[in-house]
């Protein structure tokens, strides 16, 4: 006799990148234990730029049993070694935010503490000097190199660049031969239980009625299930993440891809440029308020390297989250559940965290209070690290015009506030669990945004200065030896994952 509250029935409305990764891990990780029916319509666009991802994405490819060169290939794909940030200080400065460690591990401190006891006497360098990532990215060179013991080199932390419609279609093929199955339709109404308030069916405007026991709200910035049928209330941070445009355009390549994105900030947002193989992905983001659509897209297409393909394409938006990501029996995924910027690539990791989560919460047979409470409490948390730290690069800027004025000038979140004084203060990152973004990347974007810390761990003094300049240089050398030995971005792509040619 079946059980009553058992989740047999998943649905998944909206396809997408979104809907084709829920439904790609569900099918591989529950597999017979469920049913998948995924509905979406041909009609109805994707917002299509999300085309920079962060490292953590090799853990969903792997938990996939995706093979990486087959994966790079079929979404005409390149690798980032990070962002490299330019004018986002002031006007001719620029940094990059890199995937790797800074330095080399150091027991008790972090190496920026070495770094900046090292600027107390006369040898000081860069810091970036010291990354790995880094020289390999200004120098268009990449492998997949391995961490190196003998002098402490952390390995190339990376990611990737790749066709957002291409990876869903990838992800289609995949979910599909494995069982899952595919609804074409718009859906026309919403069906709740009048007892229970659950959602009980999708109605299309075909007619069909699809039935399920779990629901899972792919729909995008719409979030048709989870905000406007259950009413999730959304979290405006307009007040803090100012741009609500953005203006997306691709380009003919100019010369060889390099291996890490461009942002570069411009006079009310930023504009940023992704290399794939056959092409550029470029857009700028931008606050409506202090620039015209008119304007923005004349500084778009006038800051391209290549000739654009198409008209630019207008997507507004909102930066916020719905305060609940799980409602009922239904869980937003993607942009249904809210949206951060694209500045530092997160959206499809909040896509990968938020399955992965429910993985772990699956209401196997049906739904427990404390499990949603709790699934909402660590997706908040998660939200909100990421919030602080895009916030960051906008808060940290010393330009003149009206928009960077008022990012400068505005009230910021307390738990932002708390962070940036520990390190200018202390030169101290604390290391907060089970976050996206660790110690070294708020070291690079706060001092590559102009903090230099008043201080630094004592552990750090225990090195006479010779030594500790010895240690530096001897670094410094070991890192120009082994960006030397690697091959170009280029020759990398062509002998390991070479695409085939678009039509």
């Amino acid at each position: 006799m079946p059980e009553k509250n058992k989740i047999e029935q998943v649905v998944i409305v909206g396809g997408g990148t979104a809907g084709w990764i829920t439904a790609a891990l569900l099918i591989k990780v529950l597999g017979r234990a469920i049913k998948i029916k995924l509905v979406e319509s041909e009609e109805i666009g994707t917002i299509g730029v999300g085309e920079a991802t962060i490292p953590p994405l090799q853990k969903l490819n792997r938990v996939l049993g995706l093979n990486e060169a087959q994966f790079v290939k079929a979404t005409q794909g390149s690798f980032k070694l990070g962002i490299d940030f330019v004018n986002w200080t002031r006007i001719g400065e620029r940094y990059m935010h890199t995937f790797g460690m800074l330095g080399k591990d150091v027991r008790f401190c972090d190496f920026v503490s070495l770094w900046r006891r090292s600027h107390d006497g006369e040898d000081g360098h860069d810091l970036w000097d010291y990354s790995f990532n880094y020289q390999a990215a200004k120098q268009n060179k990449f492998a997949k190199i391995p961490k190196d013991k003998r002098n402490g080199l952390g390995d190339l932390g990376y990611a990737y660049h790749f066709d957002a419609g291409l990876y869903a279609k990838f992800l289609r093929g995949y979910s599909e031969q494995r069982g899952v199955t595919r609804i074409e339709g718009k859906i026309d109404r919403v069906n709740k239980d009048k007892k229970t308030g659950f959602i009980s069916s999708v109605h299309l405007d075909d007619g069909q009625e699809i039935d399920g026991d779990f629901f899972i709200d792919c729909s995008g910035m719409r979030s048709l299930l989870l905000g406007e049928t259950l009413g999730s209330e959304f979290e405006d941070w307009g007040e803090w993440l100012p741009c609500d445009r953005a203006l997306a355009v691709q380009s003919k390549n100019q010369g060889e891809p390099p291996p890490y994105t461009v942002s570069t900030a411009e006079v009310a947002g930023w504009q940023w440029r992704i290399p794939l193989q056959h092409r550029t992905g470029n857009g700028l983001v931008f606050s409506s308020k202090y620039l015209s659509e008119d304007d923005a897209r004349k500084i778009l297409l006038k800051n391209l390297e290549g000739e654009p393909i198409g008209e630019p394409r207008l997507i507004k938006f909102r930066t916020g989250m719905r305060k609940e990501q799980w409602k009922a029996n239904c869980v937003a995924i993607g942009l249904a559940g809210g949206f951060i910027e694209p500045l530092e690539s997160t959206s499809i990791h909040f896509i990968q965290r938020a399955v992965f989560k429910l993985l772990d919460k699956f209401p196997h047979r049906g739904i427990q209070p404390e499990e949603v409470n709790q699934y909402n409490r660590e997706f908040r948390r998660e939200f909100y690290n990421v919030r602080d730290f895009i916030i960051l690069h906008y808060h940290l800027n010393q330009r003149d015009e009206e928009f960077w004025v008022k990012c400068r000038e505005m009230d910021i979140p307390d738990s932002l506030r708390r962070k940036i004084e520990i390190f200018r203060t202390t030169g101290k990152v604390f290391k907060d669990q089970d976050v996206l973004f660790t110690h070294h990347s708020w070291y690079q974007v706060m001092l590559g945004q102009g903090i230099f810390p008043e201080d630094y761990h004592a552990f750090a003094d225990t090195a006479s200065p010779e030594d500790l300049k010895s240690m530096l240089d001897k670094l410094k050398m070991d890192i120009d030896k082994q960006v030397a030995r690697l091959p170009t971005h280029q020759n990398f792509i062509s002998r390991f994952c070479p695409a085939k040619p678009m039509d």
